[in-house]
C-alpha cells in the first residue's frame, strides 16, 4: 500500500469499532391520514464506554422503536437520553459497558484542504460501515434547514449519503472532528458536519440533564422585509419585528412590546433572526443584555435578563 492508503486505513481502523448503525421505526401518515410504521436507518458513534452514543436528532426524532447494532454484531434496544433539535444532535443510551470510544479531537482548529473521512451506514446497506474520503472544503459555514438555522459547520466533499447522518467525520490521525449532519439536496459533493467540541458539550448536557440549557428572550420575531416595510411604513429595512411577547416573562417586564423592531444587541447590529441567534449563542442563562429598538419612529434602549429556553423536541420557534 502507498503511504496515503496506510494513512486512511490506519485512521479508519481506530474509529470503526465505535461506529454504530441505528435502525428505527416512525409512525407516518399517508395521503388518507392512515398511520403506518415506517422503518429508517442512520449512524452514530460511541462517546462513553458505558453505552452512550451520539447521533443526529432527525435520525431518531419521533421514533417508536430504536435498535443499535455495534460493529461486533451485537444489537441492543436504544433509549433516547436527550434531543437538541436546534443543533440536530441526540444522545442514545444502550445497556452495555466497556465499549470502544474513539479519540476526540481536542480543538476545532481545522485547516482548509486537510483530509476528512466520513464513516457511516449509508442507505442501510449490509456489510458494515462505509468510508468516504475528501477534504475540509470550508469551516464555519451556516445553513438554513427545514427545522432550524445552523452555524459553525464544517463543509466537506467527502460523500455523505442518506444513512450517514450521525456518523463521525475524522481526520488523518483517526480523531473525530465532527458529526456528519446535513446534505444540501441537489448539490454535488457538498456535505456538512457539526464540529466535535460543541457537539460533545451538548452531549454532556443531554446526559446530565436530558435537555439543553440554552438562553432565550421570551418573544417571537420575524425578519423585516420590503413588504412589511412598505405596508406598515417601517422606519428601517433591517432588523427583526417582535410578533409576540410571553406573558409574565423577563422580556415583558423589561418593556419589550409587540411591533418593536430590534436593531442592535450588545452593540452588535441585528439585521435578521439569524443575527439574533448568533448573539444569543454567545451568552448564558441569567446574562443581562442591552437591546436597541425602533418603536414607531423613535429609538429606545432596554435591558433584559436571558431566561432558560423551553425544552424543545421539535422544530424551534423563530426568534428563540
Amino acid at each position: 500500500m502507498t503511504d496515503f492508503d496506510e494513512m486512511v486505513t490506519g485512521a479508519v481502523e481506530k474509529v470503526i469499532p465505535s461506529v454504530v448503525n441505528i435502525s428505527e421505526v416512525k409512525l407516518m401518515k399517508d395521503a388518507y391520514l392512515h398511520v403506518h410504521p415506517v422503518p429508517g436507518v442512520g449512524s452514530g458513534f460511541i462517546i462513553n464506554k458505558d453505552g452512550y452514543m451520539l447521533t443526529n436528532a432527525h435520525v431518531v426524532l419521533g421514533s417508536q422503536e430504536i435498535k443499535v447494532a455495534l460493529e461486533d454484531g451485537r444489537i441492543f434496544p436504544g433509549e433516547i437520553r436527550g434531543l437538541d433539535t436546534m443543533k440536530d444532535l441526540a444522545v442514545i443510551k444502550i445497556k452495555a459497558s466497556d465499549l470502544p470510544v474513539p479519540q476526540i479531537a481536542k480543538d476545532n482548529n481545522l485547516k482548509i484542504g486537510q483530509m476528512a473521512i466520513a464513516i457511516g451506514s449509508p442507505l442501510g446497506l449490509v456489510g458494515g460501515p462505509t468510508v468516504t474520503v475528501g477534504v475540509v472544503s470550508a469551516a464555519n459555514r451556516s445553513i438554513q434547514t427545514e427545522a432550524t438555522f445552523m452555524e459553525g459547520l464544517i463543509q466537506t466533499d467527502a460523500a455523505i449519503n442518506p444513512g450517514n447522518s450521525g456518523g463521525p467525520l475524522i481526520n488523518s490521525k483517526g480523531e473525530v472532528i465532527g458529526v456528519n449532519s446535513a446534505v444540501i439536496p441537489f448539490a454535488q459533493g457538498i456535505g456538512f458536519a457539526i464540529p466535535i467540541q460543541p457537539a460533545i458539550e451538548i452531549a454532556d448536557q443531554l446526559i446530565k440533564h436530558g435537555e439543553i440549557i440554552r438562553p432565550w428572550i421570551s418573544f417571537n420575531a420575524i425578519d423585516v422585509n420590503p413588504k412589511l416595510m412598505a405596508y406598515y411604513d417601517l422606519p428601517t429595512a433591517k432588523g427583526v419585528v417582535i410578533t409576540d411577547v410571553v406573558k409574565g416573562s423577563e422580556a415583558e417586564k423589561s418593556g419589550i412590546e409587540i411591533a418593536d423592531i430590534l436593531i442592535r444587541m450588545d452593540e452588535i447590529e441585528i439585521n435578521t433572526v439569524k443575527d439574533l441567534i448568533k448573539v444569543l449563542n454567545k451568552h448564558k442563562v441569567g446574562d443581562k443584555v442591552t437591546m436597541e429598538f425602533f418603536r414607531g419612529q423613535k429609538k429606545v434602549k432596554l435591558k433584559t435578563v436571558l431566561e432558560k429556553a423551553p425544552s424543545m423536541r421539535g422544530p424551534p420557534a423563530p426568534g428563540g
